[in-house]
């Protein structure tokens, strides 16, 4: 006995059932609406005033600085169009976040084609790099000849 062919997609090529493409954008849109709703949470109420938010964890325990110090505060400043201030809050996140926006609209965009998310930067060596620079970053920004990466 044969058996029939069982499609992995039920439908012709090109054609989703109605709402499927909302539905398979509805994270897409969750990570957009969070990060835009922090940013104008962060853009209203200044993280450059003591007692808004807490104390950064790592910070408060050890008295160094993380990878993450400063992001506040650069985001702060990116929303009042003060670019070099929010260079200076953290330089590594900075330089990231086109990547990062990269990565959201590759996201995006497969997944509206019905394609897994794919990126050579998931790659080993760009990955094993990336923890690498993050843990150099996060080292040099707490030593004393390094105070212009401080936040």
């Amino acid at each position: 006995m044969s058996r029939p062919a069982v499609h992995a997609h039920p439908h012709p090529a090109g054609e989703r059932p109605r709402g499927s493409l909302a539905r398979t954008l509805l994270p897409h849109g969750t990570v957009l609406a969070a990060a835009a709703g922090a940013s104008v949470l962060v853009a209203f109420v200044d993280p450059n005033q003591p007692g808004h938010y807490p104390t950064c964890p790592f910070l408060a325990m050890t008295g160094y600085y993380c990878p993450g110090c400063g992001a506040m505060r650069l985001v702060n400043a990116l929303t009042h169009g003060h670019v070099g201030a929010a260079f200076g809050f953290n330089p590594l996140l900075f330089l990231l976040l086109p990547v990062f926006g990269y990565l959201y609209v590759r996201w995006t965009v497969l997944s509206a084609r019905g394609r897994p998310m794919w990126s050579a930067l998931f790659r080993p060596v760009p990955v094993y790099s990336f923890v690498g620079v993050v843990a150099v970053y996060w080292i040099v920004r707490n030593l004393p000849f390094a105070h212009a990466l401080a936040p």
